[in-house]
């Protein structure tokens, strides 16, 4: 009964401090005086990191396994994921520019975990057989680290993309109106006088936005070093899956449903982390397949364990052992 008590308590002081955070960091986009606010921020998501740790270690304590054998507890890990990126990424690069994203997925992640899943999947119960054995901890780690990883890296990639393709319009918007306004004066005097202007105008320009110039660089640059772990992660866990299944099931690979988004995800970042290798793709090219990959770890994560099909079924559902 204390250990449900104290699960409940964990449970709520986790999802109510990541709240805060989210909003002090609505806050100090408006108001950038207030330093207070970031450190306050911060150490709100420390709280958040050792508060869902609790209730991982009392988990593991009340049903003598390692959380992670249902879509509750693999959702909670993966909030829990996120908060421990936050703060490596916080000793990393100080301005913490993961803060953003990092934040955000773990308070929606935990919010969808305790509401929007049925009372009864949130009941830890005996491991199928199956599930009994030590590889549990090694491979179903490995895959929520990776999702939470490959996912914040995707995030920056998606808002790098943002970022460049707005300034692209900008600068298109100015050009076309530059051509229009020569095309209807026709001299070759007004040429040259517009054509100096638009230069000063494209160098004042450049001036202006050399702050997203800044942005877009970090944004690539982060999240390049965040899909890299994301991905070595990945590789490790569907290595240690084979393992796993070959033990359980006689075989490596069964090309199950999750099996085979698995290795769609490992293949989509494999070509990501090869246009890295080559300069002309870096930049917006590996930006669009790390935003598709964005849409196939959901896919993998998510939208196979809501049809739980498949030998992975018991990832949507708890099922107990007769």
């Amino acid at each position: 009964m204390i250990f449900v008590t104290l699960e409940h308590i964990l449970t709520h002081l986790s999802f109510s401090i990541v709240s805060i955070v989210i909003t002090i960091h609505l806050m100090t986009l408006l108001i950038h005086e207030i330093r207070g606010l970031r450190d306050s921020s911060e150490k709100g998501m420390i709280a958040t990191f050792f508060s869902i740790t609790g209730l991982l270690v009392i988990r593991w304590i009340s049903s003598r396994h390692f959380p992670l054998s249902n879509l509750y507890e693999s959702l909670i890990f993966l909030s829990w994921s996120f908060s421990i990126i936050h703060m490596i990424s916080k000793i990393w690069n100080h301005k913490n520019d993961l803060s953003a994203i990092t934040a955000p997925s773990a308070i929606f992640t935990q919010g969808f975990a305790t509401s929007g899943l049925s009372s009864e999947m949130h009941q830890s119960s005996i491991l199928v057989p199956a599930l009994q054995s030590q590889w549990l901890m090694m491979h179903v780690s490995m895959m929520l680290l990776s999702y939470a990883a490959l996912l914040c890296g995707s995030l920056l990639s998606v808002a790098f993309l943002v970022i460049t393709f707005r300034k692209n319009i900008n600068i298109f918007c100015k050009s076309k109106i530059f051509l229009i306004n020569s095309f209807f004066f026709g001299k070759i005097e007004y040429w040259n006088e517009k054509k100096s202007v638009f230069n000063k105008q494209t160098s004042f320009l450049s001036f202006r936005n050399y702050y997203k110039y800044q942005l877009t660089q970090r944004l690539d640059y982060w999240g390049y070093r965040v899909i890299s772990l994301g991905f070595t992660f990945l590789t490790i866990g569907i290595l240690s899956g084979a393992v796993w299944a070959n033990e359980a099931w006689g075989s490596y690979w069964n090309w199950d449903p999750k099996e085979t988004w698995a290795f769609i995800t490992w293949t989509i970042f494999a070509i990501y982390s090869h246009t890295r290798t080559n300069q002309s793709l870096q930049g917006t090219n590996s930006a669009l397949v790390a935003s598709i990959g964005f849409l196939i770890i959901w896919i993998c994560y998510f939208g196979i364990n809501l049809l739980g099909i498949g030998l992975h079924s018991y990832g949507s559902f708890t099922l107990t052992s007769n």
